[in-house]
């Protein structure tokens, strides 16, 4: 695979992405880059957000974890399922009810200003390490396939990449990022159809035979309820379906600013439903796609690596089948990671600006230079974590900073589940202490007990108990 062409299809990617941001960003306000036109059509958030939701970690990890997890994923994307209905029948309603550009300050309301801010430092915190972290996978993926054989350093690519993310989005906002996400959720769905259908020729399968092939593999098992301990059993990874769709995307400021663009909570709604469904069939082609990379790999001898997310771009860009493959595999890497880039990019700047620095207060003149700062500040933030796992390079010490950033999302859980779910008031000056505690008390039950996915539920849950404990005492709160 020539680096030059591949070079060039990434050149050509963002100048398109450029200039619809380019087409979109004609009288846009403050308003808009936070929240677009309120009249965006649900059908193209829905497609949009599916880009967002699939990063470059998921192109390349769900394939590889086939190897070692079989089908059991799709145990948790049921979950999933069961989780959006929540966030389109109780969230959302909520937030169109109080007409929010951030959904943090809806803590403000119910418990006041230290569980607000609260609330939105640890999406800011989450988001911008969760953010940093799946670029960082992919940018060495694409280090190793591209830039270093063309002489390019590591930290020279990410700028890069970071500064055309920000160059296309700084104006727009959820404005611009709404189309650019619809072409590269396209990009992605039609390049991980193309491997599927390349890998399927290269083994001289019809589509009648692939379907069989990946149907009677035992890679393909989805059930697992034989083992209560495993990670794998069924109730722990539906449950955690269940709940992760509820705070990685009806609790956070990304996903919820897409759905808050529609022109009502009805195309809201139809957007999370139809979003959720296209999730089933988009993860078996990736899961059937691991299968058929397994197969591969065991037919021409070549040896499975121990980390199977090296799985896909080995053979994708190894030299094993033809040069279209690798291309294609790299386009799809770049459009799965770059429209969550640059929507997480959008939400951290929007949340800081409103939740942090308080954009109510300022004119647009004044507050369209705030916020121009803040986006290339985030910016900076992301290259110098990105930068930060590469001068670890310890994959056990990035794959623990990553886990400690799904700890804050058990937090949010607490909260709002206790927000809505009662009227019971808090001391609000408490709150961040009890925020704190919860995911600390988790991370020592993890030496006692075995704990997945679940490990989510559990820290929401005690996250709930010690904000009851705050209000002890008081009146039962009206809101």
């Amino acid at each position: 695979m020539s680096p030059l062409l591949v070079s060039f299809i990434i050149v050509f990617y963002f100048v398109v992405l450029v200039g619809i941001s380019y087409l979109t960003t004609r009288k846009v306000d403050s308003k808009s880059f936070f929240g677009g036109t309120r009249k965006s059509p649900w059908y193209i958030i829905a497609i949009g957000m599916i880009g967002t939701s699939i990063s470059g970690v998921t192109f390349i990890s769900v394939p590889g974890a086939v190897y070692t997890e079989q089908f059991s994923y799709l145990q948790m994307v049921l979950g999933f399922l069961v989780g959006y209905l929540v966030v389109a029948n109780v969230l959302l309603p909520l937030y169109y009810r109080l007409n929010l550009t951030s959904i943090y300050s809806y803590l403000e309301s119910r418990f006041g200003f230290f569980s607000y801010k609260t609330g939105a430092l640890f999406f800011l915190l989450s988001r911008s390490i969760g953010s940093a972290f799946r670029l960082y996978i992919v940018a060495i993926v694409l280090q190793t396939v591209i830039f270093d054989k063309v002489g390019v350093p590591f930290w020279v690519s990410v700028s890069v990449t970071i500064g055309l993310i920000y160059l296309y989005t700084y104006k727009g906002g959820v404005k611009t990022i709404i189309w650019t996400d619809l072409v590269q959720t396209f990009a992605m769905l039609t390049a991980v159809v193309l491997c599927l259908v390349l890998v399927s020729n290269a083994m001289g399968f019809s589509f009648g035979q692939m379907v069989d092939a990946v149907h009677n593999s035992k890679y393909s098992r989805v059930w697992f309820f034989d083992d209560p301990m495993s990670k794998l059993y069924f109730w722990k990874q539906f449950l955690a379906g269940v709940f992760i769709p509820i705070v990685m995307t009806g609790l956070d400021q990304d996903q919820m600013q897409k759905n808050l663009s529609c022109r009502s909570l009805s195309d809201a709604k139809k957007n999370m439903y139809w979003y959720s469904l296209m999730f089933v069939p988009i993860n078996l082609i990736f899961m059937s796609m691991g299968v058929l990379l397994v197969l591969y790999a065991q037919r021409i001898g070549l040896d499975i690596p121990a980390k199977t997310d090296k799985l896909f771009p080995l053979i994708a860009t190894g030299g094993y089948l033809h040069a279209t493959l690798g291309v294609t595999f790299v386009v799809g890497v770049i459009a799965a990671a770059y429209s969550s880039a640059d929507s997480a990019l959008t939400a951290l700047t929007t949340s800081f600006t409103v939740d942090i620095l308080g954009a109510g207060k300022y004119d647009e003149t004044r507050l369209k230079r705030i916020r121009t700062m803040v986006h290339l500040g985030m910016s900076l933030l992301l290259i110098a974590i990105i930068l930060l796992f590469k001068a670890i390079n310890n994959e056990a010490v990035i794959k623990a900073i990553y886990t400690v950033a799904g700890y804050t999302y058990g937090p949010l859980l607490g909260l709002y589940a206790f927000g809505v779910l009662t009227k019971r008031r808090v001391r609000d000056y408490l709150v961040p202490v009890a925020a704190v505690l919860a995911p600390i008390l988790c991370f020592g039950a993890t030496y006692l007990f075995a704990i997945g996915f679940e490990l989510l539920i559990y820290n929401g849950v005690v996250t709930f108990v010690l904000i009851w404990l705050t209000g002890i005492g008081l009146k039962v709160s009206n809101k």
